[in-house]
C-alpha cells in the first residue's frame, strides 16, 4: 500500500484501484465496442454507464467517510518518476456529476436512435457510442490526473473524441464548425505543451503537487503558466475565445451538444483552477485572478445580449453556455484566501463549485429539450415555437426550469451559487463584479422568458407533431433540471466536502 504525507494528514491508496476503474472502464468498453460489433455497442455502453456511475459515486462516498483525499502510485513508482492519480473534493464532485451527465446523454441517445429502428444498430450511433465513451474516460483523467504532461495527452484525447461528435451527421455546416473548434482546440494545445515544456526544463518535474510544494516563481514560471492558461481559455471557449461554440454546439446532435456545453469545457476550466490556486505564485496568482474575472465579466454580458438576438434555440442555448461560463472565471479574486482562511474555505470557492454543477446539469437538460422540440417540430426556430409546451409539456418544464438555475431563481442550484458569489463580491469589495452578477442574472430572465413565453403561447395555427416522442426521451431532460434545483437545497456557507484533499504539499512516501 502507497502511502502519501500531507500537511493535513495522510492520504491513502487502500481503494486507489477505483481511481484506476473510473478512467479505464471506458476505456474496456470501447475495445468491447469494437470486438462485439454494432448490435452490441448500444448495451455494452449501457452497462457501463451504471457501472461508472456506481464507481463515481463509491469515489465520493469514500473521500467523504475518510475525510481525506485519495491517491494512488501507479506501478508503486513515486513522482516525479512515476505518475499519480489522486482525488480531492472538487474532484469527486466533477466525477460524480460526469457521470451523471453522461448517464443521462447515453440514456437520451439510446430513446432517439430508437425513434429509426433501422439506425438504431448504424454507424452513426456506434460511433456516438464509441466517442462518448473516449470523453468519458479522458475526463476522468483531467479530473484524477496529477502530471501536467498526462494532462495534456487526456486533453489532446478529449478534442478528438469532441471533435467528430460536432459533426457526426456530416452536413457541410456542422462539418465547418467541427474544423474551427479543431483550429482553436489545436492552438490551445500548442501553447499548453510550450508552458509544460517551460516548467519542465526549470524544475525537472511535471507533478502539480510537487510544483505546489517548490512555490515556484520568476520569470519563466510566469511566462510557462501564462501560455498554458490562455491556451485553456482556448479550449475553454471564454470571451473573446468563443468564436468556435456557439456553431459547434448548435450544430451537434442534441445528445452530444448535452456533453459538450455541460462537461468538455469545464476539462480546461478545472486545469485552470489547479494552475491558478495550486502551482502559481501568489502574486502572478493575483494577476491571473483579476484578468480573468475581467474576461468572465465581459463574457457574461455580452454573450448574454447575443443569446437575446438568436433566432435559433440550439444557438441561444450554445451562447447562453459561454455567458454562464464566465461566473466561474470571476471566483478568483472573490475567493482570495489569507492564512486563517485558505481560498476553499470561502464562500465564493463553495459557489464556484455550485455553479460549475448546476450549469452543468441546466444546460445539458436544456440542449436535450431542445433536442426533443427539434426532433418532434421538425425546426428550433424560436418565433414559429408558439404553443409548443401543449404539446411537449416536460420539455418545456424542462427548459423552465432549467432557466431557474441560469437566471439564479430560488430554489434552483444556480440561486445558491449566485448569491455566495454576490455576497462575496459585496463582502469583499467588488462592486463592478456584483453589478456584473445581477446583470446577468437579468439578461439571463430575458432570454429564458423569451422561450417560455412562446411554450405558453395560443398558437395561431394547431401544432402538429412531425413524430410522436416517446415520454422517455422528455423524462431524461426533466430529471436533469429537476437535480438542478434540487441543488437549491445546499446550505449557503463554505461546503466542507469541497475542503478534503486540499493540502498545500504531498511528499510521496515509499510502499
Amino acid at each position: 500500500m502507497t502511502s502519501l504525507a500531507t500537511a493535513e494528514g495522510h492520504f491513502t491508496a487502500t481503494n486507489g484501484y477505483l481511481l484506476v476503474l473510473a478512467v479505464m472502464l471506458p476505456v474496456c468498453a470501447v475495445l468491447a465496442m469494437l470486438a462485439l460489433g454494432p448490435r452490441h455497442t448500444a448495451r455494452v455502453a449501457l452497462g457501463t454507464l451504471a457501472v461508472g456511475l456506481a464507481v463515481a459515486v463509491t469515489i465520493a462516498v469514500e473521500l467523504f467517510r475518510s475525510g481525506t483525499g485519495l491517491v494512488y502510485a501507479i506501478g508503486g513508482w513515486s513522482p516525479p518518476l512515476g505518475l499519480t492519480l489522486r482525488a480531492d473534493g472538487l474532484s469527486a464532485v466533477m466525477l460524480v456529476m460526469t457521470a451523471v451527465v453522461i448517464t443521462a446523454a447515453g440514456l437520451f441517445a439510446r430513446a432517439q436512435h430508437g425513434l429509426d429502428p433501422a439506425m438504431r444498430d448504424g454507424r452513426a450511433p456506434t460511433t456516438f457510442w464509441i466517442l462518448l465513451m473516449a470523453i468519458w474516460s479522458a475526463l476522468n483523467v483531467v479530473f484524477l490526473g496529477e502530471d501536467l504532461f498526462n494532462l495534456y495527452v487526456a486533453l489532446e484525447l478529449l478534442t478528438f473524441a469532441a471533435v467528430p461528435l460536432v459533426c457526426l451527421d456530416g452536413r457541410a455546416e456542422t462539418v465547418a464548425a467541427a474544423l474551427r473548434y479543431l483550429m482553436f482546440a489545436l492552438l490551445g494545445s500548442l501553447l499548453y505543451l510550450l508552458g509544460t515544456a517551460l516548467l519542465y526544463g526549470r524544475f525537472g518535474t511535471l507533478d502539480l503537487q510537487m510544483l505546489s510544494g517548490m512555490q515556484a516563481s520568476g520569470p519563466v514560471v510566469s511566462v510557462a503558466l501564462a501560455l498554458m492558461i490562455v491556451g485553456l481559455l482556448a479550449k475553454a471557449a471564454l470571451f473573446p475565445l468563443h468564436l468556435w461554440l456557439p456553431p459547434a454546439h448548435a450544430g451537434a446532435p442534441a445528445a452530444a451538444s448535452a456533453v459538450l456545453s455541460a462537461l468538455v469545457i469545464k476539462a480546461p476550466v478545472f486545469l485552470i483552477l489547479r494552475l491558478v490556486l495550486d502551482v502559481a505564485p501568489p502574486e502572478a496568482a493575483r494577476l491571473a485572478g483579476q484578468c480573468l474575472a475581467i474576461l468572465g465579466g465581459a463574457s457574461i454580458l455580452f454573450c448574454s445580449v447575443m443569446a437575446l438576438t438568436q433566432a435559433r434555440l440550439k444557438l441561444m442555448i450554445a451562447y447562453s453556455t459561454v455567458a454562464q461560463i464566465g461566473y466561474l472565471f470571476i471566483v478568483f479574486p472573490l475567493a482570495a484566501g489569507t492564512e486563517d482562511l485558505p481560498v476553499w474555505g470561502t464562500i465564493a470557492w463553495t459557489g464556484g463549485a455550485l455553479q460549475l454543477v448546476s450549469h452543468a446539469l441546466a444546460k445539458a437538460s436544456m440542449f436535450l429539450a431542445a433536442g426533443v422540440i427539434a426532433e418532434a417540430l421538425g425546426h428550433d426556430r424560436i418565433a414559429e415555437l408558439g404553443g409548443f409546451g401543449r404539446v411537449l409539456p416536460m420539455s418545456a418544464a424542462a427548459f423552465g426550469l432549467a432557466g431557474l438555475s441560469l437566471m439564479g431563481i430560488p430554489p434552483s442550484g444556480g440561486f445558491v451559487a449566485k448569491c455566495l458569489l454576490l455576497t462575496a463580491a459585496v463582502v469583499n469589495g467588488h462592486p463592478w463584479l456584483a453589478a456584473t452578477i445581477l446583470i446577468g442574472g437579468l439578461l439571463a430572465a430575458g432570454y429564458v422568458f423569451r422561450v417560455v413565453d412562446r411554450a405558453l403561447a395560443t398558437p395561431a395555427a394547431p401544432l402538429h407533431l412531425r413524430k410522436a416522442i416517446p415520454r422517455r426521451l422528455e423524462i431524461v431532460a426533466l430529471a436533469l433540471a429537476i437535480a438542478a434545483v434540487l441543488l437549491g437545497f445546499v446550505p449557503l456557507q463554505p461546503f466542507g466536502f469541497l475542503q478534503i484533499g486540499r493540502a498545500a504539499h504531498v511528499t510521496v512516501v515509499a510502499p
